[in-house]
Formats: structure tokens, C-alpha cells, sequence
């Protein structure tokens, strides 16, 4: 089923195309919103609550990008939704934003995992965002209501954070 045969039986409740949409994103959405929030029920509570949001508007989807660059999109908005009390430090200091973090050979993808959720919660976010998930500051700070210039300092803070907990180990 086609993406956009698979949206139009979605749109008439098709469940078993609504089942479809839904398995063929859950993984991906899950893992973004674990990434954003650290926490595994709240991630839970954050997929549900996209899904819905994605069934009810649905028809709105105007098909400018791909269905699962809005469902993320939709993802992320819900998972800032869940923690509107993180604070957003409006650091202003001079900084390179191409800065590098240099991967060791002996170091795992899982100690990387837990050294990003380890991040303060406005640092994570915006490092989760930008560097994995593909946002433009720009678009980060439209979804969560802040300066690109609070995002690229939040950027900044979680990669200087992140270089220092991995050369640690």
C-alpha cells in the first residue's frame, strides 16, 4: 500500500490501514520521543497521544513534506507538551555551533545513549532535535517556542556537556 492509499483509507477509519500507518511509524516515534523525554512511560504517553493526534488531523496533512517528517514533527511538539516546565537557559557567550564530538573506538552506542540522556532536559531536547532527528534550529524554536539563538546555545552547552562526559570514560 502506497503512502497516499494508505493516508485516503486512513482518512474514510480504515483500521486496518490506521493499524498499518501506525506500525509502519511506531518504532521510529517511539524512539524520539524516549530521546526527548528519557523516560519510557512518558514516551508511551507521548506516542499515544501523537497517534491520536495524528488520526484526528489527518486531513490537514497538505502532503508539503512526507508523512513521517510531519508525524515527527507532531512527535516532538506532543513530548515538549509533557515537560513545558523545562527552563531554556538563554546563555549568550561566544561559540563554534560545527564543533565535533570525536567518537572513541572502545566507546558503545549504548554508553552514547545514556551520556545524551544523562543531558539536562533543554539541552537534550534541542541536541535529540537538531542532531539526530534532523531539525533546523529554525524549526526547533518554532516547536518549542524559543529563539534560534536559545537553540543554538542549547546545542552548544549539550555538545560541550557531552565532550566532557565521554572523555571521562
Amino acid at each position: 500500500m502506497t503512502e497516499n492509499e494508505l493516508i485516503e483509507a486512513c482518512l474514510i477509519s480504515n483500521r486496518f490501514a490506521q493499524r498499518t500507518l501506525y506500525d509502519r511509524y511506531k518504532k521510529a516515534m517511539y524512539t524520539l520521543a524516549y530521546r526527548l523525554t528519557g523516560d519510557f512511560d512518558d514516551a508511551n504517553d507521548v506516542l499515544q497521544d501523537a497517534f491520536l493526534e495524528v488520526f484526528k488531523n489527518l486531513s490537514n496533512f497538505r502532503k508539503d513534506s512526507l508523512l513521517g517528517a510531519w508525524i515527527k514533527t507532531i512527535v516532538a511538539r506532543k513530548a515538549y507538551q509533557k515537560f513545558k516546565k523545562v527552563k531554556f537557559l538563554e546563555i549568550r557567550e561566544d561559540f563554534n555551533d560545527s564543533e565535533l564530538i570525536l567518537w572513541d573506538q572502545q566507546m558503545n552506542a549504548e554508553y552514547l545513549e545514556k551520556a545524551i540522556l544523562d543531558l539536562p532536559d533543554g539541552f537534550r531536547t534541542v541536541f535529540v532535535m537538531i542532531e539526530i532527528e534532523g531539525f533546523t534550529h529554525k524549526e526547533v524554536g518554532e516547536l518549542l517556542g524559543i529563539a534560534e539563538g536559545t537553540s543554538k546555545s542549547q546545542l552548544f552547552h549539550a555538545k560541550k556537556r557531552l565532550k566532557e562526559t565521554l572523555r571521562k570514560s
